[in-house]
Parts: C-alpha cells; sequence; structure tokens
C-alpha cells in the first residue's frame, strides 16, 4: 500500500492548495478537517480523488485513527486570526497549541517520517528589527502568536526528545485564490479586492503605513513540498515569504493599478494585537530548503485579482 500525506486543515485556504498540489503530484491524500473555518467547497473538485476524514485535533484518539499508513503530515489546522485570538483567547489556544501537541503525539505513536508544521510571522512581534530572521528573539503580541510559538517549541521539543523529524514554516501573510473574503476576521487582500470589485471603499486599519511580506499561496506550497523531502534542517524553523514588502497604501495603489478601478479607501483605529512591520529574511530557506519564491508580489496579485474577478 502506497505511503499518504495527512493534510490536516485541507478544507482551509492553505490546505486545499497543498492537497491540490499533491494530488497533481500523483500522491495519495487524506485530509483530516472538522471545517470550523475551512469550508467544503475548497475540496468539491477533489473529493473523488482523496480520502476526507471529518474530526477535530483537539480528539486525540481519533485523530490516531486518521494516522494509518501515513508518511508525512503537514499540519495547517489551526485557528488563524490575530483578532480572533483576541477575542477568543481559549479557543486559539486549545486548537493551536493542544491541536498541534495532539498531532505531534499521534504521528510519534504512528511512526510517521516528518510533520511539517504551519507557524506565523506573528512570532516575531513588533521589534523594529528589520528583516526579520530566524534567530531573532521572539516577541509574539496577540494569543495567536503565542499559540504559533507554542507549536514550534513542541516540534522542535518532539524533535530533540523522541527523534521526530520535524519543521516548521514561519509564513508572511499568505495571499492567493480561495482566500476567503467574507469573514469578519478575513485578511486584507481577499477583503481589499472584493471592496473594489463590488465599489466600495476597502477599510485600512491604522494609517496604512505599515508593511507586510505578502506571499503568494503557491510559494507556501513549495515550501511544504521543500520542506517534506529535506535533509537539512530538521527540527529547525524557517521563514518563507518573497523577502519583499509593502505598506498597505501600496498595496491598494497597486491593486487599484491592476483593477483599473479607482479606489480612495477608508481608515479605521488600528487593531490590538496587529504588527507595525512584517519582513523576512529568507537566506536560511533558501540555503537550507532550496526554496526561491517563483511569484512576486505583483505577479501573485495579478494572479488573484483574475481568480476573484471570475469567482464573483
Amino acid at each position: 500500500m502506497s505511503k499518504v500525506y495527512l493534510v490536516t486543515g485541507g478544507a482551509g485556504f492553505i490546505g486545499s492548495h497543498l492537497v491540490e498540489r499533491l494530488l497533481s503530484d500523483g500522491c495519495a491524500v487524506r485530509v483530516f478537517d472538522n471545517f470550523m473555518t475551512g469550508k467544503r467547497k475548497n475540496l468539491a473538485s477533489f473529493l473523488p480523488d482523496i480520502e476526507l476524514v471529518e474530526g477535530d485535533v483537539r480528539d486525540l484518539a481519533f485523530l490516531g485513527q486518521a494516522m494509518r499508513n501515513v508518511e508525512v503530515v503537514f499540519h495547517q489546522a489551526a485557528v488563524p486570526s490575530v483578532p480572533r485570538s483576541v477575542k477568543d483567547p481559549l479557543t486559539t489556544n486549545s486548537v493551536n497549541v493542544e491541536g498541534t501537541l495532539n498531532v505531534l503525539i499521534a504521528s510519534r505513536d504512528a511512526g510517521v517520517r516528518r510533520v511539517v508544521y504551519a507557524s506565523s510571522s506573528s512570532t516575531y512581534g513588533n521589534s523594529p528589527s528589520l528583516p526579520k530572521r530566524e534567530d531573532m528573539a521572539p516577541e509574539p503580541r496577540s494569543p495567536y502568536a503565542v499559540s504559533k510559538l507554542a507549536g514550534e517549541n513542541y516540534c522542535r521539543a518532539f524533535h530533540t526528545v523522541y527523534g521526530m523529524e520535524t519543521v516548521s514554516l514561519r509564513y508572511f501573510n499568505v495571499y492567493g485564490p480561495r482566500q476567503d473574503p467574507e469573514s469578519e476576521y478575513a485578511a486584507a487582500i481577499p477583503r481589499f479586492i472584493t471592496a473594489l470589485f463590488q465599489g466600495r471603499s476597502p477599510t485600512i486599519f491604522g494609517d496604512g503605513e505599515q508593511s507586510r511580506d505578502f506571499t503568494f499561496i503557491g510559494n507556501v506550497v513549495d515550501a511544504n513540498l521543500l520542506a517534506a523531502k529535506t535533509d537539512r534542517g530538521v527540527g529547525e524553523v524557517f521563514n518563507i515569504a518573497c523577502g519583499e514588502r509593502l505598506t498597505l497604501n501600496q498595496l491598494v495603489a497597486t491593486l487599484s493599478e491592476i483593477t483599473q478601478i479607482a479606489v480612495h479607501p477608508t481608515h479605521a483605529p488600528a487593531r490590538l494585537g496587529d504588527v507595525l512591520h512584517s519582513f523576512a529574511d529568507i537566506s536560511k530557506a533558501r540555503e537550507m530548503l532550496g526554496y526561491a519564491p517563483r511569484a512576486r508580489a505583483h505577479e501573485g496579485l495579478r494572479e488573484t485579482v483574475d481568480w476573484y474577478r471570475h469567482a464573483r
């Protein structure tokens, strides 16, 4: 029997893109999701080709059953929002911390070869030092950031104590097709694009001079597949980004240029827990994983705008 690749949170934005790539590479794919934040429509075109297990990562016994014959776990399942974590830190902790610990325990007990963990650039916090390097001291500012850092530390500990192969990837502001624009916790890019197409003024929290290293989804999927195969970097943490940044004001201007829609954004008060600047040094991922972002900001934004234009 061929080995299986398990994607927790596989019905989510990032997870579903990872599922799609794995299937295109001819892999056997099992998705584990409770649809708390994931969407069935993200998997609709893949359902005949995947094994779907509906479950919660907080259920260790059921998660263990889903690990049979699994070679690699891509652990994407999470409550993914800083504002949501500020509003409900208990759920964020139970899913992101306890759930990650359960994934590691179930993987260890099932003899899984490797766990690739989805972490976040939010772990760096508001340190003024740029670009962010993996050897910087974390300064998490939100319950979400704390939960992601805890997951990294559990991965490192399981590698040290049990010899498990783990690789943690710190994602920087991932965007692309299928990202949900409707949630009250939606990310900036899908919210801005949707507002433009609906003739509304996009809302920027703060003055818009905060900057982000926006990372196209295809780059993130590439990084996950590299992390699953690398002989280097086991037990390590890697920045996954483009190594360039845009302010939110520049982002809106770029989207206006791509869509050919004039826009005058509305500004609202800055949100609790948000960081001012996020910009990655990706040299470690280049050197140890062979990672190189194929889609830069303008290219990725154009592809994303085209998807939302046709999805309306």
